[in-house]
């Protein structure tokens, strides 16, 4: 029996029209078994042969991924643009708000990262010489080349970060977003938005094992790096998650993991000559990280924002039937 107009579980099935009724297993497994395995094949090369790099092309393998479920199995089965984030960009004004805040934000969360740590006595800082800065480009220059200020290069840096956090982070930020957070998040948003929050972000953080193993992010080539990154995964992935949720759109998420990226290393800007900051700590996906991720989701859950989630995607009615 249809229910009464105005009833709320009426307006709360039509207000989550655009996500499953249940999780599609069989497509997420899909997707998460491909997205692991190219990640791997393209990352071959970097385990076969040290000193070359294909962890920028590792980025598509979710995209590819993400193709494969929503063209081959058609999941979602109708209006594939809204259901992925992609089109159209609606409500317009509070886009464009989530897409100035991810491309600064980050910024300002990496820099309160490296507060956290010094404050913690986890790096020593020297912001007056940025004499850790100055030593690592002497090393780094050919001999007898004159240094650049490290005050001139740092502030060059910072100026450049909301155009490479465009270009070209975002671009190949926006190979794992459309899998992670464009198809990803709302197929598990069945589960509840904090199991599906959690859980995808883990399935992210874990994803980089291939590159993670390396030594990458935290010099570490072991389980603790894995484990690391995967924590850090899902406390990144909980507010990229949101920004998802919050606005219907996956660019806001695409901008501020393209920012994220561009001021990943901001640590090594500030650090003091014959110290060796600890990057599984005073990294951004490390423990600083999440301790300040960790008092922004707070807050944000306390506000209510994790609550305010707008329709995905407006699906006609006949799309509920449509293949899975």
């Amino acid at each position: 029996m249809a229910a009464p107009a105005g009833d709320p579980v009426e307006t709360v099935r039509q207000a989550r029209a655009d996500r499953p009724s249940a999780v599609p297993w069989r497509a997420v497994i899909v997707f998460v078994a491909l997205a692991y395995g190219l990640a791997w094949l393209i990352a071959l090369p970097m385990w076969l042969a040290p000193g070359v790099s294909t962890a920028a092309l590792m980025m598509l393998a979710p995209a590819l991924a993400t193709l494969v479920v929503v063209l081959g199995m058609r999941v979602p089965g109708q209006q594939r643009l809204r259901s992925l984030g992609i089109w159209p960009l609606r409500p317009a004004k509070r886009i464009v708000w989530f897409l100035v805040a991810g491309l600064f934000a980050p910024v300002l969360l990496v820099f309160l990262t490296v507060a956290v740590s010094a404050a913690l006595g986890w790096i020593q800082l020297d912001l007056v010489h940025f004499s850790g800065f100055a030593e690592m480009n002497a090393a780094a220059l050919p001999s007898g080349t004159d240094a650049v200020s490290p005050q001139l290069l740092i502030a060059v840096q910072l100026a450049v970060i909301p155009i490479a956090a465009i270009i070209p982070n975002s671009i190949l930020a926006f190979g794992e977003e459309i899998g992670w957070r464009g198809w990803l998040l709302p197929a598990l948003t069945p589960l509840g938005t904090w199991p599906a929050l959690v859980l995808s972000g883990a399935i992210w953080g874990l994803w980089h094992m291939p590159v993670t193993l390396l030594g990458h992010n935290f010099g570490l080539t072991d389980w603790r790096g894995v484990a690391l990154m995967t924590a850090g995964g899902v406390a990144w992935g909980v507010l990229l998650g949101w920004t998802r949720l919050r606005t219907g759109s996956v660019w806001p998420a695409v901008v501020a993991h393209g920012a994220l990226n561009a001021s990943g290393g901001m640590a090594l800007w500030f650090f003091a000559a014959g110290t060796e900051p600890s990057l599984p700590l005073v990294n951004p996906m490390g423990v600083a990280g999440w301790i300040v991720l960790g008092v922004v989701i707070v807050v944000l859950a306390l506000t209510g924002q994790f609550r305010k989630q707008p329709t995905l995607a407006a699906r006609p009615e006949h799309s509920a039937h449509a293949p899975r």
